[in-house]
């Protein structure tokens, strides 16, 4: 059984009729055994009202985040398809946390990792990738329209163009991202038993299409509630620069099921880094960028639905790599983060593209911005496939 991370404090009581189970510590033979059965913790007030709150999927206990996931699952399909030889080179695009599963991935099954990556990526990150034996490959320019994100994939596709016996795995658009987290699911299932909202951030859009799809298959009411960053195209907003890293896009990945939502949610960078440090103050457990932005939707869930509903909401990573960023304190001012609590309720608007928001904002229409004509490069070149 699933084990978990409670505290006894009568603070931090979960309802009696949501406890999960607990179990014995694993044992683990290989690396790949650290990931999944992740904990989930009942956040609560302070955080939120008294009397409401929500349970959160603590991904960052995987060794090194929610991506560990699929990135082992990705590998691991292609090489039983034949589409990743042995020994051959995996060459990604990634902000960091894929880039962490790659290098446990390709330790796991003996395959070289090259990581490409932007400015942005934090120090600790790209000092675990080196220490991990990943290739770290920076790009010094973003694109004019797909900003950084999409400098990284042209920079991958030229690598995959000179060396025809890399692989990528493409993250964005490989389905195999989505069905990576089917075991996410299942697990929330049977720690809580009964699930009537789940609250994700969206990115490449594998971990809320497979968590969702599975949870909206064993309760068909549920109500699924996906977290943006102002800035991002990803639900027909028009692209902007983003500071938040891990959820948003400038391409429209093709793993995003827009059919799963029901509503969206656009949360800015200070209100990001404002739910983070609450939620370090008073539940010890946090993380960076989307966690934060979960956590103020998740929040506000726990404010407005029933009292008895079961909330859910997935915490993709932990605290660490974010201190020289999401809680320090000079970085923080030096990009005006530090402006107070955020607003008790978001903004409305009406339909995705009424106007740019730039502060927390909540949309119940949730529409696909890329016609289905517009064919597979609207999301940007397809770099997915056997090695080249």
């Amino acid at each position: 059984m699933n084990s978990t991370l409670m505290l006894s404090s009568p603070l931090f009581s979960a309802p009696a009729s949501a406890q999960p189970q607990s179990g014995a510590a694993r044992r683990a033979h290989t690396p790949a055994s650290l990931v999944g059965d992740t904990p989930v913790l009942w956040v609560s007030d302070p955080f939120t009202e008294t009397g409401r709150g929500f349970w959160a999927k603590l991904e960052g206990h995987n060794p090194g985040g929610i991506k560990d996931r699929t990135a082992l699952f990705m590998v691991e399909r292609a090489r039983e398809r034949g589409d990743l030889p042995t020994g051959a080179r995996i060459v990604e695009s990634t902000s960091g946390t894929l880039g962490l599963g790659l290098a446990l991935a390709g330790i796991v099954y003996g395959h070289p990792v090259t990581v490409v990556t932007d400015p942005g990526m934090e120090p600790l990150v790209s000092g675990l990738l080196t220490a991990y034996g990943a290739d770290v490959q920076t790009v010094t320019e973003p694109h004019p329209v797909g900003g950084w994100q999409q400098a990284r994939r042209d920079r991958v596709g030229e690598l995959l163009s000179a060396h025809p016996d890399t692989w990528c795995p493409d993250q964005y658009h490989n389905p195999d991202n989505v069905t990576a987290y089917g075991g996410l699911a299942r697990e929330l299932v049977a720690q809580l038993g009964r699930i009537d909202a789940l609250v994700v951030s969206v990115g490449t859009g594998g971990h809320s299409a497979g968590v969702a799809s599975v949870l909206r298959g064993c309760f068909p009411a549920l109500k699924v509630v996906a977290v943006d960053t102002c800035g991002s195209t990803i639900f027909g907003q028009e692209a902007a620069p983003r500071l938040m890293r891990g959820l948003g896009s400038s391409i429209h990945p093709r793993n995003v099921d827009y059919t799963l939502f029901d509503e969206v949610h656009w949360v800015a960078a200070g209100e990001a880094v404002w739910a983070a440090r609450a939620l370090a103050r008073s539940r010890y457990a946090t993380g960076g960028w989307s966690v934060g932005a979960v956590a103020l939707v998740a929040r506000h869930l726990a404010a407005t639905l029933p009292a008895e509903a079961r909330i859910a909401a997935v915490f993709p990573d932990g605290p660490h790599r974010y201190a020289g960023t999401v809680f320090d304190d000079a970085w923080c001012r030096e990009h005006r983060l530090l402006g107070g609590e955020p607003a008790a309720a978001p903004d409305e608007i009406a339909h995705p593209g009424e106007r740019a928001v730039t502060r927390w904002t909540r949309c119940a229409t949730v529409l696909n911005p890329v016609p289905a004509e517009a064919g597979p490069s609207a999301g940007g070149a397809h770099l997915v496939g056997a090695a080249r």
